[in-house]
């Protein structure tokens, strides 16, 4: 199930009514805090595990 053009513009319409053209700023810098927060956390989480995986590693070849 895509998303097509018309269906952006039909959102699009729907937001601006919904928010107001001044609050539409507001709202694309809030969305693109969020996504960028979003995006740390996933690292962030990303790394742990590799961290975990490397202690792991790690003590096992100390037991053998």
């Amino acid at each position: 199930m895509r998303i097509g053009t018309n269906e952006l513009l039909i959102i699009l319409v729907v937001v601006l009514l919904i928010f107001g053209p001044k609050n539409l700023p507001k709202l694309g810098k809030m969305f693109g805090k969020t996504m960028n927060n979003f995006k740390k956390g996933m690292e962030e989480s990303e790394d742990e595990g590799e961290t975990t995986a490397k202690a792991e590693t790690e003590k096992k070849n100390d037991e053998e």
